[in-house]
């Protein structure tokens, strides 16, 4: 059978294919360069990307899916790993220490969300396979790309070389492959981990489609609205002065003389020469810019008038209509980065918008976790464990919202105290109650009950549930035989001798005696 090298550490080799072999697939259309044309417009995706990113709002949501999917449990971790195999749970956890993974998680959840794609190397000593994956090395999505056979199958990545006099990822400079020497190094396939929001819109097949990608018309309409705005209140926000000059009966020719002569006495402003005990005279441009020079006639008089700056520079409703649909885009609740009152009704509606967004960043959590078991059973392959236990092995995310998992808590703990009032009733048996509220198929159902008779075999104690094992005490405290017109005693304080004739000692509602 045909071996390959399942993991090579940093490779250095370059690729020994060009790069019109990488292009010239016949599922990838080329332009007049030879580059496939996913590839150019992923780049050119990125770009937006991270212009994006400069801005305040957007970088803000960025670290808020980032903090929300890789915060902390209550014991500290943000990793879970649901098994009772002890030797599954030291390898795993030497894997996360050895590998510090939680150093990277963040970036690598923030790369998802502003690319849709991180590419993670794993690095491992040829020399000491056995020991698994020593470290991990995020790589630039711009110069990595992703390699498919006409079936879309992964066959390698390619990494290119960038231009040692380019420090920028412009299409017609970095990009562009040098045809004399060879700028792409070639990677196994599993040698690299991607990690990738996964979409099924085919114009971003095989890469993931990151959040950023809804917003981008949108930022562009924004950065317009909030330049022209900032352009008007340059122009219009300082006030000017109109300078009226009477010109009397100068002729024509030199009333513009005059104008000029006048503006040149305003445009001067004295200054101290302390080094020459002077007064010198400084051009001051501002006072061209801001002011009028109109001349009059007819006796009018040499008059200032101040002209009022612009009156509506408050007014800012188009921006924010344009960064309310931006956040809309980003699917983060507005009242994360705009800041309001402290009200009450406030509060309550940012638990609610928690919940809410707390299922958005489920879904960016599911993608990682994907390529994250993959990293991990990779190593654990390595490692030589027992494939049963590789193949069974899941790692999590801790959840992204308290609340969510509160209301979480909420719902069960309503549907325990339904289940309780209906077995109350005494009208639907065991089975039906599994059924109804618990979800349980008939298998379940039977395993359940086998389970409830050994637990009250080996602890016989009172089911709280009244649910297959001990009954339930009687509503209100009262034996089946005993007469419901006939008070007892409720104080559980009560001495046994001091206790009224008729009933028994403390805790236990006796057989009322005639």
């Amino acid at each position: 059978p045909k071996t390959t090298q399942p993991l090579a550490g940093d490779a250095k080799t370059p690729a020994d294919e060009t790069y019109e072999d990488f292009a010239g697939g016949p599922s990838r259309q080329s332009n007049s360069f030879g580059i496939p044309r996913v590839e150019q417009e992923r780049r050119r995706r990125y770009q937006d990307y991270e212009r994006m990113d400069q801005e305040a709002e957007v970088g803000a949501a960025l670290d808020i899916y980032s903090d929300d999917a890789t915060q902390e449990n209550t014991k500290r971790e943000i990793f879970e790993l649901n098994t009772d195999n002890d030797l599954l749970k030291r390898e795993v956890d030497l894997f996360l220490r050895q590998t510090r993974i939680e150093k990277f998680i963040w970036d690598i959840v923030r790369n998802v969300a502003k690319y849709g794609d991180c590419f993670v190397e794993n690095v491992v000593d040829l020399n000491n396979i056995q020991a698994g994956i020593q470290r991990l090395k995020i790589l630039n999505p711009n110069y990595v790309f992703r390699v498919e056979d006409k079936y879309g199958y992964l066959k390698e990545f390619l990494q290119e070389i960038p231009n040692q006099n380019s420090h920028s990822t412009d299409l017609n400079q970095s990009f562009i492959p040098d045809k004399k020497k060879k700028n792409f190094i070639k990677l196994d396939k599993d040698q690299i981990v991607h990690f990738r929001r996964m979409t099924s819109d085919a114009s971003y097949y095989p890469y993931g489609k990151g959040i950023l990608a809804y917003g981008v018309r949108v930022f562009k309409s924004l950065m317009l609205m909030e330049d022209a705005m900032l352009i008007y209140r340059i122009q219009r926000a300082p006030e000017r002065r109109a300078f009226y000059l009477e010109t009397g009966n100068l002729p024509q020719s030199k009333v513009e003389a005059f104008v000029e002569r006048i503006k040149a006495k305003f445009k001067k402003q004295p200054m101290w020469n302390a080094g020459q005990n002077t007064v010198d005279y400084n051009y001051n441009p501002l006072t061209v810019d801001e002011d009028f020079f109109i001349p009059i006639r007819n006796g009018q008089g040499t008059k200032v008038e101040v002209l009022p700056g612009a009156q509506n520079l408050g007014e800012t409703d188009d921006v924010k209509y344009f960064r309310d649909k931006l956040l809309a885009a980003l699917k983060v609740p507005k009242d994360f980065i705009v800041e309001k009152d402290n009200s009450p009704e406030r509060k309550a509606n940012l638990s609610q918008l928690d919940v809410k967004f707390a299922k958005a960043v489920h879904r960016l959590q599911t993608d990682i976790e994907r390529s994250l078991n993959v990293l991990v059973r990779r190593h654990l392959t390595l490692r030589e464990l027992p494939k049963s236990l590789v193949e069974g092995c899941e790692i999590s995310l801790t959840s992204p919202s308290d609340m969510f998992e509160k209301r979480r808590l909420e719902v069960d703990e309503q549907k325990v105290r339904i289940v309780q009032a209906v077995k109350g009733l005494m009208l639907f048996d065991d089975e039906y109650l599994y059924k109804t509220y618990f979800g349980f198929t008939d298998a379940e159902v039977e395993e359940m009950k086998e389970r409830m008779k050994t637990q009250q075999e080996e602890n016989p104690q009172p089911d709280p549930m009244g649910m297959g094992g001990a009954p339930m005490p009687p509503m209100g405290g009262l034996d089946d035989g005993a007469d419901p017109n006939v008070e007892t005693a409720g104080d559980e304080n009560l001495d046994a001798e001091e206790a009224p004739p008729g009933t028994t000692s403390i805790g236990r509602p006796g057989d009322v005696k005639s």
